[in-house]
């Protein structure tokens, strides 16, 4: 019989993101995440930097359960507005995780900017038992639009064209953006160092 693939616990609550890094993992291992243990803690993300939120999550998670735990943190950098939203991404409109209203924050303050550039990033953190094993990032240059398109992806995905593309993430597909993103990339790094040490 085959052998079970092992697993990797994703430090995160947003069934979005551990699709995704499903998906960009294939079947090299079980992906969980912190929905899957409903006991652990919620992590205060008091960091002010992407890598100082990451090591929080992943190793407050290590300590409660078994094996590998990654955890991600990402956002999106305008450079009109001064790398904002940054590490507040997710609660740039006023409300965690709403994403309409991160959108219309974005939208407004954006509005009559010659300069559109922006980029995604993601810093990734692997750790085991409480022990941070390495870190990762990954980004992707592109340009906040006027309106959101598209009905794919969350987040800013409607708002963000990556560079050498007319439309956004969220029209893009899974596929294609997967293969461009900036959690795709950092993803990348983190598989080339599991496979280097098996």
């Amino acid at each position: 019989m085959p052998s079970e693939p092992p697993i990797l616990v994703i430090a995160t609550r947003n069934a979005h993101k551990t699709q995704e890094i499903r998906e960009m993992l294939g079947d090299r291992y079980r992906v969980l995440d912190v929905n899957d243990f409903p006991n652990l803690p919620a992590v205060e993300e008091t960091g002010t930097t992407f890598l100082e939120n990451a090591t929080l999550k992943a190793v407050a998670i290590s300590h409660h359960v078994t094996g590998l735990v990654l955890s991600d943190d990402s956002g999106l950098e305008v450079d009109a507005l001064g790398g904002a939203p940054g590490v507040w991404s997710s609660s740039y409109g006023g409300e965690e995780g709403n994403h309409p209203k991160n959108n219309a924050r974005l939208m407004t303050e954006m509005a009559g900017k010659a300069d559109r550039t922006a980029r995604f990033r993601c810093t990734m953190v692997l750790a085991e038992g409480g022990n941070v094993l390495a870190n990762f990032s990954g980004t992707v240059d592109g340009r906040i639009l006027d309106e959101p398109y598209g009905a794919g992806g969350f987040g800013y995905d409607p708002l963000f064209a990556p560079e050498g593309y007319d439309q956004t993430f969220a029209e893009l597909g899974a596929e294609v953006k997967n293969s461009l993103s900036h959690r795709g990339r950092a993803l990348a790094k983190v598989i080339a160092w599991l496979e280097s040490r098996d």
